[in-house]
């Protein structure tokens, strides 16, 4: 499945945003009442209650799920998986992997995504505990920028992870009727 972040770029964008918390995080101003929000109980209500952390790992599945499954045809018909990830030898335009193996690497792939979905909620809402600590007048604003931050991510990355699944998913049933491989 491509769209997956690499393991290096993954450290690199966790270590700029410990920077970003390392330097707004001491910054709170002495006049202000302090936010009493305690930091662990506000990232884990953002993160498991926000619909945002499951969007794009759901969209991804169906979309993979629904490419994978309008292939099967093709491969009850002796054709090849194109997909080097879903063939045995592991090279493109081989012998496709068995169906519940396919399953189980779309599923797989699935939770990498919500891990890494989780992950950036989870940063973005340490970031956004830090800012309303610092501007406790602005709360409101902080919020709603934070939300749009959220929806928008959630919105590329499930275009970016199911888009061309769909695609090939449609192709392959208008192909199936055609060549008359369809049930």
């Amino acid at each position: 499945m491509t769209g997956v972040m690499p393991a290096g770029r993954k450290r690199g964008v966790l270590t700029g945003l410990l920077i970003v918390l390392a330097v707004l995080a001491p910054c709170r101003a002495r006049a202000q009442e302090p936010d009493r929000t305690s930091l662990v109980p506000d990232v884990l209500k953002h993160v498991v209650f926000d619909p945002t952390t499951y969007a794009p790992a759901v969209l991804a599945y169906s979309a993979t799920r629904q490419d994978w499954t309008t292939s099967q045809p093709f491969f009850d018909h002796g054709l090849n998986e194109m997909n080097a990830r879903f063939t045995i030898s592991g090279l493109a335009n081989d012998a496709p992997i068995s169906y519940r193996e396919g399953n189980r690497k779309i599923f797989i792939d699935s939770l990498v995504i919500l891990e890494l979905s989780a992950v950036g909620n989870a940063a973005g809402a340490v970031v956004e505990h830090a800012l309303v600590r610092r501007f406790p007048e602005h709360r409101t604003i902080v919020r709603r920028i934070g939300w749009a931050e959220r929806i928008a991510l959630a919105s590329f990355l499930s275009y970016k992870l199911s888009n061309q699944h769909f695609r090939q998913a449609q192709i392959n049933s208008q192909l199936a009727r055609r060549l008359g491989y369809a049930q």
